[in-house]
């Protein structure tokens, strides 16, 4: 069951819902922290040490990296069916990303002035791909895809086994069909730690991007500087604007779509239309009957599941725009009409049959986005995150010349004797100065 709020219930309801994004436990933190320190001082030793902790897996050391023979017999035994239809959403992702890519420029100006932006794509990026509660294979694709687009040379991927020592075979099989440079059968903030200080067997990366639990989160927040990050992650949401013409089934199947991924994903329906919110209420319960993982959407829904009746649809645009979710379905009559309203959103998904499913597996748009609220300042991983961008300035003598007095000015101003010289030797060598 979904419960729904009205009025003031919603105020707090929302109170409970954002200390979520709030939550940070200092045991966490701390725990992550040493897990950090030992990785720095001790690499693949506390790899191989943590791993069997965590995963209860015993690997030596050589154990570590997954063969390149694994990953093509994991690629050999994948069912063709699913072997293309993987290729259609890399192809689908691969178009999207290559059309979003940044491209250099120069701008010459008739006074001998050359300003311009060279974008080189990074070297090196770690992948990190969640084998937890359940395998994501469509992360890695969204992980590597846009790091290849973008021109990246080495990637390398990092994710948790089994106790057996065993890595998801269709994450291997996208990795060999991707020609990703390497996987490694480790995971968690251990992981994230090899990627950002690097070990014998895990080099250092330049960047790390890719979804995790609150340790890997964790971890990517304390890390953040010895190399660059996507985003800090926290658990998955949704929420839908639905007006009273949204079909309640649609509605429904979209919330318990979101709510399967974890007991802490949330789940939200706004609307000014209580037909709309109480058919949506009845239709999560009736399909829940029928779906596999059953106690998790019941600890999802029960936690952060809610139907927020709103006294007008402004007032759940203006509630959204607050929550800034992660994604953001629109089910109402012209959702493309509204969609000029929203600012806050990773993801928006307009009208009744465009689902969040379509996002994650297909279109080809990113499906590693903001949560959190983040989406305020952050934005979908794309092509861009994996490039870094140079400024080029080029000044020929007469232009030096025609703009030295406003910069040495400038200069001056500043108390930066130095930084004023650098211009007046030059322009007094050549005979001029203002």
């Amino acid at each position: 069951m979904i419960a729904i709020y009205r009025n003031k219930e919603i105020d707090h309801f929302l109170i409970k819902y954002e200390s979520r994004r709030t939550f940070m436990a200092e045991e966490i933190e701390r725990s992550v922290l040493q897990i950090i320190k030992d990785v720095r001082d001790k690499g693949d030793e506390a790899l191989i040490s943590y791993t069997t902790l965590f995963d209860k897996a015993e690997l030596s050391t050589d154990e570590i990296e997954v063969s390149a023979e694994e990953m093509a017999q994991a690629h050999k035994k994948l069912h063709k069916d699913l072997l293309k239809t993987i290729q259609g959403s890399i192809k689908n992702i691969e178009d999207f990303h290559r059309n979003s890519l940044p491209k250099s420029w120069f701008n010459w100006q008739e006074d001998g002035v050359v300003l311009g932006q060279r974008v080189i794509p990074m070297q090196r990026v770690g992948i990190y791909v969640p084998g937890g509660r359940a395998a994501y294979p469509s992360s890695l694709i969204m992980g590597v895809v846009p790091a290849r687009v973008a021109g990246v040379s080495e990637v390398y991927v990092v994710t948790p086994c089994n106790a057996q020592g065993e890595v998801n075979p269709v994450i291997l099989a996208i990795a060999h069909e991707l020609k990703v440079t390497k996987v490694f059968r480790v995971g968690g903030s251990q992981a994230i730690a090899a990627l950002a200080y690097g070990t014998a067997s895990i080099p250092r990366v330049d960047k790390i991007v890719g979804p995790g639990n609150i340790y890997v989160a964790t971890a990517k927040k304390l890390v953040f500087g010895q190399c660059g990050m996507d985003m800090i992650a926290g658990p998955s949401e949704v929420v839908i604007i639905a007006d009273d013409t949204a079909d309640a089934e649609f509605a429904a199947a979209d919330l318990l779509a979101q709510a399967e991924h974890d007991p802490l994903a949330s789940s939200l329906l706004l609307t000014s239309s209580e037909k709309t919110a109480l058919a949506v209420q009845k239709a999560v319960s009736e399909q829940m009957k029928n779906l596999k993982r059953t106690e998790i959407l019941s600890q999802s829904l029960q936690n952060y599941g809610a139907v927020l009746l709103t006294q007008t649809m402004q007032q759940a645009i203006d509630l959204a725009n607050r929550l800034a979710p992660e994604h953001l379905g629109l089910h109402v009559q012209d959702a493309w009409h509204l969609l000029g309203r929203i600012q806050n959103a990773g993801a928006i998904f307009l009208g009744s049959y465009s689902p969040e499913t379509v996002g994650d597996y297909w279109a080809g748009p990113n499906h590693i986005l903001p949560t959190n609220g983040s989406a305020r300042f952050f934005s979908p991983l794309r092509a861009e995150d994996f490039v870094k961008f140079s400024s080029v300035i080029s000044y020929t003598l007469e232009a030096l010349n025609r703009h030295s007095e406003q910069i040495v000015h400038f200069a001056q101003a500043e108390g930066l004797d130095a930084h004023a010289q650098a211009v007046i030797k030059r322009v007094s060598k050549n005979g001029k100065l203002f």
